[in-house]
């Protein structure tokens, strides 16, 4: 009988994984096309080029908060709890993301169109910001009490150490890291999608972002080993964690080898790669905790913070059947609309 606190951690990690890649190049689209696209025709070729995913790729957030209300409820509420400032400024930016594209076509006017796009621009540039704070909140450890229970102030004196704060060095750098990784994948979506001076205005800043991301990427693992030193410990006794890690690098490597030879799809895969192979090589390190404690108390771990086999066996049936028809979904989606896109 497997693991299923295992399992179900690995269900999670996939989830999420895909969500980042899938709903990554949307934020990243979103926050480069006031750069990318210099008038109404242009910025509408790249509305048209995320149009047929933008909402669908967010059901892989909501599909991953029932993956945590099923099989781990315990961290849900804890995360919740914690982090509800944080997730309001997430909600929030999501629904402007949303409100901006539907409403920025119901007037015919230039200052209306010109607020709409301003205004997904930022949003989409804040959700990157806030989940790599988020993601490095989670690296770092929160000040859990002996209940499971943690409450961040905004920022406490920068540092990484207790007492921690949302915001310090070490979670901005990943929020900088996380936010250049989204601009390029972004970039190399709108490469693959569109053509004209889009495509050639997005390959110039994508090579940026990927150049920065080369340069920041050793800092990053640096700074992370720092601030929770089991990560490094966790890698070395995890070969598996190495396969992953090994992805996304073979991931960068593709993102230039196919900007080079002008093979957009190249480089997207390899982007995908960059971010599904360091989120799942992030998730093997940390394996078993899913919250950190930065104080040096106890962690919330997948194995004390589970429903319970009974009903981690009952998720695991529905989740069997649901899975592969969002799956199919995505795949249909893509061939659908394969090829790059027009506007009338």
């Amino acid at each position: 009988m497997p693991d299923l606190a295992l399992v179900w951690y690995a269900i999670l990690a996939a989830m999420l994984a895909a969500y980042v890649v899938l709903d990554g190049f949307d934020f990243g689209a979103g926050m480069l096309h006031l750069l990318v696209a210099r008038d109404d025709a242009e910025r509408r070729q790249v509305l048209a080029a995320i149009g047929p995913y933008w909402d669908g790729n967010e059901v892989w957030l909501l599909a991953s908060g029932g993956v945590l209300f099923a099989a781990f409820p315990r961290v849900l509420a804890a995360g919740l709890s914690g982090f509800y400032f944080a997730i309001f400024l997430v909600l929030w930016a999501l629904i402007l993301r949303g409100i901006s594209i539907e409403l920025r076509s119901h007037l015919d006017d230039r200052l209306w169109r010109g607020f709409s796009d301003a205004v997904f621009a930022l949003a989409s540039l804040l959700l990157a910001v806030l989940f790599g704070v988020a993601l490095g909140n989670l690296l770092r450890g929160v000040p859990l009490d002996g209940e499971g229970w943690f409450a961040l102030p905004l920022f406490t004196d920068w540092t990484a150490g207790p007492p921690v704060g949302t915001l310090d060095w070490y979670t901005l750098l990943v929020a900088v890291f996380a936010t250049l990784v989204l601009a390029g994948h972004g970039a190399n979506f709108l490469i693959w999608k569109c053509d004209g001076a889009v495509a050639e205005r997005a390959r110039r800043l994508g090579r940026r972002a990927w150049l920065a991301v080369a340069v920041l990427w050793p800092v990053v693992t640096w700074a992370t080993v720092r601030v929770n030193p089991a990560m490094r410990e966790h890698f070395v006794a995890r070969p598996f964690a190495w396969l992953l890690a090994a992805a996304a690098i073979a991931g960068l490597a593709a993102v230039f080898a196919g900007e080079r030879n002008e093979r957009a799809l190249v480089s997207f895969l390899g982007s995908s790669s960059v971010i599904g192979g360091l989120l799942a090589a992030t998730a093997a390190c940390l394996f078993p905790v899913m919250l950190q404690a930065s104080a040096g108390g106890p962690s919330i771990d997948a194995q004390a913070a589970n429903a319970g086999a009974a009903g981690l066996r009952t998720a695991l049936g529905w989740w069997l059947l649901g899975a592969p028809l969002a799956v199919g979904y995505f795949a249909l989606l893509f061939r659908i609309h394969r090829g790059k896109v027009s506007v009338v």
